[in-house]
């Protein structure tokens, strides 16, 4: 048996899962954790890390390098994603992140992001039909990947929760208010665009199994089941039915900020982004034509995990 620590540095939030790795592959949850840091706010517009954005993830990280001192992992895998990569300033996160963590983060290109997740979502899904598309909707950008029990083919195209809700829905979240019928229908046209590159790099066709992973999914699986709170048991393995992700959709879109904030299942941190990322989640759906998409808890933190036995 190993004890690994992973730790995933994304666009919206920094996440950490301390696991036994036993001799027959098993993982088994030690510690998982999750901050909303925001890491990636403002990016999209200045191509540079905000000093206060790298100060709240500095913050939370030294938080789980003390975990992890606690806990003895004997390997630390540090990976950072989209909003990282985009930064003219990652030099700045690097040197941070080493010095917490005595190792370099590795800043992944969006080809090994979309390995990683394929490898931890689909470790233990059982029933599934192949191949699957996994899909992992991110704060900066979403990852594409087709596969059986290997990655085939995968893309990783910049229309993260974060990113659209920057780009076109930010004004209505920051008033109180919501959306225009413009900005969503600006926010469609950019999800399209990515879906149309998706299209020509993925044989997105030859899927028989939609697999929704990361926050965005979650949330919106934990509302269409009328959850009274988040709860990852009941959500993990739970197949979702198009039209209620439409319906979800409709809804947040529609919804106040306070509307949202008080939606039980609903993380604060992800309050002002989750109509964005649903919104993502319906465009998929309704250009593949999937009937439903599976969700799975494990995500590309339980893939760093793995790659470290």
């Amino acid at each position: 048996m190993t004890r690994v620590a992973a730790i995933d540095c994304g666009t919206n939030s920094v996440r950490l899962l301390i696991a036994d790795i036993h001799d027959d592959g098993a993982l088994v949850d030690v510690e998982r954790r999750m901050e909303i840091v925001r890491l990636g706010e403002g990016v999209d517009r200045t191509g540079r890390l905000a000093p206060e954005a790298l100060e709240r993830t500095f913050t939370a990280m030294r938080g789980y390098a003390k975990l992890i001192e606690d806990h003895g992992a004997a390997r630390v895998r540090v990976v950072a994603t989209s909003a990282t990569r985009d930064a003219a300033n990652r030099d700045d996160f690097t040197t941070g992140v080493h010095d917490i963590f005595g190792v370099d983060p590795e800043v992944v290109t969006g080809a090994e992001e979309a390995h990683l997740s394929f490898l931890g979502a689909t470790t233990g899904l059982t029933g599934v039909e192949h191949p699957v598309l996994v899909v992992d909707i991110g704060g900066g950008s979403t990852e594409f990947v087709l596969g059986s029990s290997d990655v085939d083919s995968a893309l990783s195209v910049d229309i993260g929760c974060v990113r659209m809700t920057e780009r076109h829905l930010s004004l209505g979240a920051a008033s109180g208010g919501v959306p225009s019928s413009e900005a969503v229908a600006a926010a469609v046209a950019d999800i399209e665009a990515a879906l149309d590159r998706v299209a020509e790099a993925v044989p997105v066709d030859r899927a028989r199994t939609l697999i929704g992973l990361a926050g965005s999914v979650t949330t919106v699986a934990g509302i269409a089941l009328g959850l009274p709170a988040y709860d990852p048991a009941r959500i993990h393995g739970a197949r979702i039915a198009a039209d209620r992700v439409h319906e979800v959709s409709r809804r947040l879109l529609t919804m106040t900020h306070d509307e949202r904030a008080a939606i039980p299942v609903m993380h604060p941190g992800r309050v002002d982004v989750i109509a964005a990322g649903a919104l993502i989640l319906d465009r998929i759906l309704t250009r593949q034509g999937f009937p439903d998409v599976l969700v799975s808890e494990h995500d590309i933190l339980d893939g760093i995990a793995r790659s470290l036995t």
